[in-house]
C-alpha cells in the first residue's frame, strides 16, 4: 500500500466518522414564537370584524409558487379560523387562475382550491384591471367570485392602508 493510498483511506475514514456523528445528533428543537401562542382565544363574537388581515400578491404562472401561496392561505385559515380576512391581488401571469377559460395551463387542484377558498372561507380574489385589459378580457371572462381593480398595485396599496399585512412569496 502506498503512502498516498493510506492517506486517502485515513481521510475517507475521518470524513465518514465526522459525518456519521453529525447525523447521529438529535434534531434541534425550534422554540415556539410566544406571540403566536393562544391566538384563537379572544373576546370576539362570530360575525365581529376579524382581528387579523392578510393580503397576498399572486403574480406568477409557476405551479409551485401558486401552491405555496395556497398552502399559506390554508395554514392561516387553520391557525386563525374565521378571525382573519384574506385578500389575494392577482397581477400579471397569475391572472389566468381567475379566468373562466385560462390561456395558460392551471393545475386542476389549484383552480379548485382557489374557488373553495373564495366560496367557503371568504378569501377575496382581486384581478388587476390593467392585466385584464392587456389580454382583452372583461368581467365576463373572469370567474364569478373574482373582483377587479383598475390597477392591481393600487388595490394592493389600498388594502395595506386599511390594515392588511402584505405576505410575499
Amino acid at each position: 500500500m502506498t503512502q498516498h493510498t493510506l492517506k486517502c483511506i485515513l481521510l475517507l475514514f475521518f470524513l465518514y466518522s465526522s459525518s456519521s456523528q453529525l447525523y447521529a445528533q438529535p434534531p434541534t428543537q425550534l422554540k415556539s414564537m410566544p406571540e403566536l401562542q393562544n391566538t384563537t382565544s379572544s373576546d370576539r363574537f362570530p360575525g365581529d370584524p376579524a382581528e387579523h388581515k392578510a393580503v397576498y400578491i399572486l403574480n406568477k404562472a409557476d405551479p409551485h409558487y401558486q401552491q405555496s401561496i395556497l398552502n399559506s392561505i390554508q395554514a392561516m385559515i387553520r391557525h386563525y379560523g374565521d378571525n382573519i380576512d384574506i385578500a389575494v391581488v392577482v397581477i400579471g401571469l397569475g391572472i389566468h387562475t381567475l379566468a373562466k377559460t385560462p390561456k395558460r395551463t392551471i393545475e386542476a387542484l389549484t383552480y379548485e382550491r382557489i374557488e373553495s377558498f373564495a366560496n367557503n372561507y371568504n378569501v377575496r380574489w382581486i384581478a388587476c384591471g390593467n392585466t385584464m385589459n392587456a389580454l382583452h378580457w372583461t368581467d365576463t371572462d373572469m370567474r364569478p367570485f373574482a373582483e377587479y381593480a383598475e390597477v392591481g398595485a393600487a388595490a394592493l396599496m389600498r388594502l395595506q392602508e386599511e390594515g392588511f399585512k402584505l405576505l410575499v412569496f
